[in-house]
């Protein structure tokens, strides 16, 4: 293996420490509370500030975040930190395998991340790899590259999201108990929602959904600011006469993040998702979702591309999202990872760029990752314990992020105390 701008031999199988980037979103977990920013601490040795939010820990090549290569894990240290794993794998492209380098390039198809989040993130999709290049054609400021965007949550701690429309009946019933939207969108719209029965559904749903959500998200915000006022005060009236349901008290939960915003009426139209910790929820192209409370890792294809409508001060695409989503009307399906041993469990959402592994490997245990096709990460969440290769053997604890290159067996067991990992890598059954 070359080793051109690395200081010294690298042998192959060698585990290699990454230093990695921070995000500080203003919808983060704030100073220490964040996860995201205690992993970074530890990972880098920076400081916590207790004022300022901390909302993705990124773990990747992405040009935005990019980790950069401290040396094989024994003696760590920061002489080799002006050295991405980007560029260490463009110099070296059998770090990341054959079958990596001739599908996608010399680079790391996804990108791993961990999420702390304390306020809503946008409701947005992604947009399929046509649509992509097409985006990034006529907009390349905004939409700066071709590439799809799928991606995976799973939750570290009780999570909470928006993902895809509700099903034809419940929008029914919710057309018909929030009278402010059909103040926005129209009565016409509303009767059509009434109108469509149980034989017509498949026919008629997609283009009325589509036709009742555009017209939401497409209102004036004096309309908007106007449903809403009314909407709050709707609901802070009916809490004292009963409980109100858990989207209604999203809602208010929403508006008080993000006051006037037509994301929060729109949220009604969308499934509440509740993740337990260690489960898992994957998000294909042009399907709407929003994060909304929670800590998770987040794994998905290396991309910019979002496409945001509502609960955000950023830039809005109304008109793209609005005519690129599905309008498929299905609860998601949660993801409870498949076992591979007594202590590590798969997650394999249908993209070949990523899959995602746990390990809760208690104490006095040994485990094995089998080689993989593509290069690996693995981020350690708690505890401490030994990792080792064919030409490494090296102590890891809590904060530590390595690069593991293709086609390489990963040994790890624990002493004293346990340990929790997470890994990331191209799905091992890409061909």
């Amino acid at each position: 293996m070359e080793t051109d701008g690395f200081p010294g031999a690298i042998p192959e199988n060698t585990l290699l420490r990454l230093r990695c980037s921070v995000k500080n979103y203003d919808w983060g977990r704030i100073g220490l509370e964040s996860r995201a920013a205690r992993l970074y601490s530890l990972n880098t040795g920076e400081e916590v500030r207790e004022d300022m939010p901390y909302a993705e820990f990124w773990m990747g090549t992405h040009d935005s975040g990019p980790a950069y290569v401290a040396g094989p894990v024994t003696g760590g240290g920061k002489e080799n930190d002006s050295l991405t794993l980007k560029d260490l794998i463009r110099r070296n492209p059998t770090l990341v395998g054959e079958k990596v380098v001739k599908t996608w390039g010399p680079d790391l198809p996804f990108l791993f991340k961990v999420l702390s989040v304390a306020k809503a993130l946008s409701i947005q999709a992604h947009p399929d790899k046509e649509l992509a290049a097409r985006l990034h054609k006529e907009q390349p400021e905004v939409y700066k590259d071709d590439n799809h965007k799928p991606e995976m949550a799973l939750a570290i701690t009780d999570f909470e999201a928006l993902c895809g429309f509700i099903s034809f009946e419940e929008l029914k019933l919710v057309v018909q108990t929030v009278p402010e939207i059909g103040e926005v969108v129209g009565s016409v719209h509303v009767e059509e929602v009434l109108h469509v029965n149980a034989h017509e559904m498949d026919e008629n749903a997609k283009p009325i959904l589509q036709s009742l959500f555009t017209t939401l998200m497409s209102a004036s915000s004096n309309v908007v600011s106007q449903a809403l006022t009314k909407l709050i005060s709707r609901l802070n009236i009916k809490c004292e006469a009963r409980e109100l349901t858990d989207k209604e008290q999203l809602v208010l939960r929403l508006e008080k993040q993000y006051p006037g915003d037509v994301g929060v009426i729109a949220a009604f139209l969308f499934n509440h998702v509740k993740l337990s910790p260690g489960e898992a929820l994957y998000l294909g192209a042009n399907e709407p979702h929003a994060y909304l409370f929670g800590e998770c890792i987040e794994c998905m294809a290396t991309s910019d591309n979002v496409v945001r409508a509502g609960l955000t001060p950023k830039n809005r695409d109304i008109k793209t999202l609005c005519s690129m989503l599905t309008y498929n009307q299905v609860f998601p399906e949660i993801l409870k990872g498949d076992a591979l041993g007594p202590y590590t469990k798969r997650y394999s959402p249908p993209f070949d760029e990523f899959e995602v592994d746990h390990c809760a490997l208690p104490r006095l245990a040994t485990t094995v990752f089998p080689a993989a096709p593509g290069p690996s990460i693995f981020v350690i969440m708690t505890g401490d314990g030994m990792m080792s290769t064919r030409s490494s053997n090296e102590a890891v604890s809590e904060g530590d992020v390595l690069f593991v290159p293709a086609n390489t067996i990963v040994t790890v067991s624990t002493t004293a105390t346990g340990l929790s990992l997470f890994r990331a890598g191209v799905r091992s059954s890409y061909e």
